[in-house]
């Protein structure tokens, strides 16, 4: 472990601290006695405008956070499989960035984390690319698995309709194993080249411009539909409003998301994991549940589940609604209210969207941000998108001017929101664990993998109810946040596959226990 992160580590246990002073009855004077609170405070940093183009670029993002009392900088690391660093498995990127030697995401954290700020490096995760122009890099993915590449190779997510691209916009199929495998090592790589404080995953789900709000018409990689009928035994190619396609296609976005957190855990198991949560329209008390909402049902990204099973540490909601339309209000109020009381014992920060707001309105959905629900609950804090547009009006009034009005409104005067430090909340099951994990991998003999087999998990020592998870595209399975003890690992084999079908581990606080099973032999 690098000592950066034994610092950072030692830094979060006394933020944990900190947070429990702040929890205790203010005093008589209405004060908390001076400890910072525990409040996420963060700009979205995209690469697609200035921000960490080059060194001084770089020098000015950190100056501008600090002014308006941030603690935490998410910066976009790889928009489209390509990297603003040098040390990835994701190529350097062909945007207009320093020469050689420079590394963004290096600068970043360096120039960051001596100003005491956090660095979460965002991710895109199933764009693949967005221009007419290849990307130079040969190893590109767009290169190796777009339009050019055929059968398992071709990595691209296709409607039901067979159309692959949106304009120059490409996707890929989290359904395709390969696929997933490699957004897991280009992660890992960035987790173990860069002492980043955590990964920020963004577009983890289906894309937008289906032909309804009610279902994902995309996930038609041939690959895909075959895994799904081998899994179901059905030979028809799906409907797009098909419950069990819905909820199979979902199931591969929180398989990939699983299997990043525990990638993650294996490289730097203090490593934050967030992502950028769809809030698309009225949120679940207005239209009946969280399972009717267009995020769950029609980008199939069940970020509530995420944090419920703890496979995701921070849900930053983009919660992007304008503050001066009404009906986009009362979006934003029931989206906040369902984060800050859904949690799942984990946290969700309020991301709304700068550039759609003047900084008046963005005050006002600060204040609602910080207040508690009705049930008394609140949001782990803000992250304002973005950086670079920090008010509706700059193309009126000027950046400069824009920019330093929102760190007054935010930081200056009595009643201001952000007028004192705070540090980001702590990850005690993180910092302290009380819980381990599982792995294991499902092949055969010649080294196929065995997909889709349920795996389950049953306790020999604790009396916890079992859990029953599927083998992915790999062979690859796993179960987080398992309590200490001695499990039996049994997997449900198919006719024609023999071998040991279970095995015992045993779990460990913070660790990850692999089940180890003897290659499986396919007999006629």
């Amino acid at each position: 472990m690098r000592l950066p992160r034994i610092v950072t580590a030692l830094a979060a246990g006394l933020g944990l601290l900190l947070g429990a002073i702040t929890a205790l009855p203010a005093q008589a004077d209405g004060t908390d006695g001076g400890a910072a609170p525990a409040q996420w405070r963060s700009y979205w940093v995209d690469a697609f405008n200035p921000g960490i183009y080059t060194p001084a670029q770089v020098q000015n993002l950190v100056r501008d956070a600090l002014d308006v009392n941030a603690n935490a900088l998410i910066v976009q690391t790889a928009r489209r499989y390509d990297c603003f660093c040098n040390n990835a498995l994701y190529p350097r990127t062909d945007a207009a960035i320093a020469a050689l030697p420079y590394d963004p995401l290096a600068d970043i954290v360096r120039q960051g984390h001596a100003a005491g700020l956090e660095v979460h490096a965002w991710v895109n995760v199933n764009t693949m690319w967005n221009s007419a122009t290849a990307p130079r890099s040969p190893d590109h993915v767009f290169n190796q698995h777009g339009p050019g590449a055929t059968g398992a190779e071709r990595w691209l997510n296709k409607k039901a309709n067979g159309q692959e691209l949106v304009g120059a916009n490409a996707y890929v199929d989290p359904g395709v194993p390969a696929a997933v495998d490699y957004i897991v090592r280009g992660i890992q790589s960035i987790v173990r080249n860069y002492d980043v404080d955590g990964i920020n995953l963004d577009y983890v789900r289906y894309p937008d411009g289906s032909s309804t709000t009610t279902h994902s018409d995309w996930g038609y990689n041939d690959v895909s539909v075959a895994r799904f009928q081998h899994a179901t035994g059905r030979t028809d190619v799906p409907a797009p409003s098909d419950p069990a396609w819905g909820d199979w296609r979902r199931d591969q976005v929180t398989n990939l998301v699983r299997k990043i957190y525990l990638g993650i855990w294996e490289v730097d198991p203090q490593a934050r994991l967030s992502m950028d949560a769809i809030t698309y329209g009225h949120g679940p008390s207005a239209v009946g549940g969280w399972e009717k909402t267009r995020t769950y049902a029609e980008v199939l990204q069940d970020w509530a589940g995420w944090l419920d099973e703890g496979i995701m540490d921070t849900a930053v909601t983009m919660n992007y609604k304008r503050n001066w339309n009404p009906d986009q209000a009362l979006m934003f109020s029931e989206w906040s209210e369902f984060m800050a009381d859904h949690q799942g014992g984990r946290q969700a920060v309020n991301g709304p969207a700068l550039y759609l707001n003047s900084v008046e309105d963005s005050l006002a959905q600060v204040r609602e941000i910080l207040r508690p629900t009705a049930a008394g609950n609140k949001a782990a804090g803000w992250s304002g998108y973005s950086y670079a547009n920090p008010s509706m009006n700059v193309a009126a009034n000027g950046l400069a001017a824009e920019r330093a009005k929102l760190v007054a409104a935010l930081t200056q005067g009595e009643d201001a929101p952000f007028k004192d430090d705070a540090s980001v909340p702590g990850m005690p099951w993180k910092q302290a664990p009380a819980d381990g994990h599982v792995t294991g991998v499902l092949t055969l003999r010649g080294g196929a993998a065995l997909d889709q087999l349920p795996v389950t998990l049953r306790s020999l020592t604790t009396g916890a109810s079992e859990t029953t998870r599927l083998s992915d595209g790999s062979g690859w399975f796993g179960f987080a946040h398992v309590d200490p003890g001695v499990y039996l690992v049994s997997v449900d084999l198919p006719d024609g596959v023999v071998g040991s079908p279970a095995t015992v581990v045993t779990v460990t606080e913070g660790g990850i226990a692999k089940a180890e099973f003897p290659l499986f032999l396919s007999v006629p």
